[in-house]
């Protein structure tokens, strides 16, 4: 990957991209294959990401992060991806819609319990906001949490958490006032340990296969009231407000399953031979990686632009919805034309497991779904667009 000319890169960007490049590369790449064959949760590889920083590269030191920015973060992410999603989606869970919620959010308390450990990769946190049948319609929820003196007590079950039978530490989205619906969702810090916290069964995955991913079911558990994270009925606008920054993430995540299914198509382009030249030459080969080139170019800048949107917005407090939105649902189909195009260029082998471009398929489709669908990012923009609420 160059520099555009939009977004120069520092010394510092290049020496965290150069950085996680060359880990996901030796560490990550080699065993990828085999972790989304078992479906195994790649610990020791998670663990050596957080030693590197990578799992709160927005975090401040004083919490056990890398301090840096959120440049520096999608470009790390980017290079993770490319080795392997399921990694990338981890880092991306754990930084944006764990990390990122508490230190907006959290009390001072909150903030020394719940993000060092995970900060530095010790832990693993998750977000869990997806029911059974509430999942773009969160005002559907039909879990509860109510109030008993010092304690709430949560009942409900939870589905699509990733992180779910490993995680350590849960941001939980419950209703606490059904009449309300939206403004009726407050979120909670909820330690794995907590008696009453089960993990349900583990999904079978199309893709991002080693991320882990299980139902929650909560029966009486009781969570201190210290650990509500903002106010009752302040959920829903603390998991919208984090899922901007995650739908960042997940286009990051989505620009490095494009990046690899376009680099393996170009290697394969020179190298295979049919009618008697490489197939590269023929001109539908050819248009298909331009094709695949434009569509990377242009989800980059808009991932870097949604980044550097954020970025304003710890001086200016502004929203970056938009930006996020747009960045996501771009650079998620891009993901998606990139790796069916890497499968058709090529054929046979593109359907076999023997080379990881079938992989970087059933890895792309999700970054279309998760974090908000297509569908409802475009309903996310026009609505933004036409000053519709």
């Amino acid at each position: 990957m160059s520099d555009t000319a939009l977004f120069p890169l520092s010394d510092e960007h290049k020496m965290i991209r150069d950085t996680a490049r060359d880990f996901a590369q030796n560490e990550i790449a080699p065993i990828a294959a085999e972790f989304d064959e078992s479906g195994e949760f790649p610990h020791a590889t998670i663990k050596k990401m957080g030693a590197m920083g990578f799992m709160g590269i927005e975090v401040p030191e004083q919490y056990g992060g890398a301090g840096m920015d959120t440049l520096s973060y999608v470009l790390a992410l980017e290079e993770i991806s490319k080795a392997d999603a399921a990694h990338g989606v981890v880092m991306s869970v754990n930084n944006s819609l764990y990390c990122h919620g508490i230190m907006k959010f959290g009390t001072e308390e909150q903030k020394k319990k719940f993000i060092p450990p995970v900060a530095s990769g010790k832990a693993i946190g998750a977000y869990s906001l997806t029911e059974p049948m509430s999942g773009s319609d969160a005002s559907n929820m039909k879990s509860r949490a109510r109030r008993e003196g010092d304690f709430y007590v949560l009942n409900g079950v939870k589905s699509w958490v990733t992180g779910g039978p490993v995680a350590d530490y849960f941001v939980v989205f419950m209703m606490t006032n059904p009449e309300k619906k939206a403004k009726g969702i407050t979120a909670f810090l909820v330690d794995g340990k907590t008696p009453g916290l089960k993990r349900g069964k583990k999904e079978p995955k199309l893709g991002i296969r080693a991320s882990a991913t299980s139902e929650l079911i909560f029966e009486n558990c009781k969570v201190p009231a210290e650990n509500r994270l903002g106010e009752e009925g302040e959920g829903f606008k603390i998991a919208m407000t984090v899922l901007d920054v995650g739908r960042i993430g997940i286009g990051a995540q989505a620009l490095g399953i494009a990046e690899a299914a376009y680099e393996a198509s170009v290697a394969y382009a020179k190298e295979r031979e049919a009618f008697g030249q490489k197939i590269g030459e023929f001109q539908g080969t050819g248009f298909k990686i331009a094709d695949m080139k434009t569509r990377i170019e242009a989800a980059r800048l808009m991932i870097y632009n949604a980044a550097m949107a954020k970025e304003r917005a710890k001086i200016t407090g502004e929203r970056f919805t938009l930006q996020a939105s747009t960045a996501k649902l771009f650079a998620s189909e891009t993901a998606m034309f990139c790796a069916h195009a890497a499968v058709q260029i090529h054929g046979g082998m593109g359907y076999s497991k023997e080379l990881p471009v079938e992989r970087y398929f059933r890895d792309a489709k999700i970054t279309e779904i998760y974090e908000g669908t297509s569908e409802i990012q475009r309903l996310v923009i026009s609505r933004a667009e036409l000053g519709l609420r």
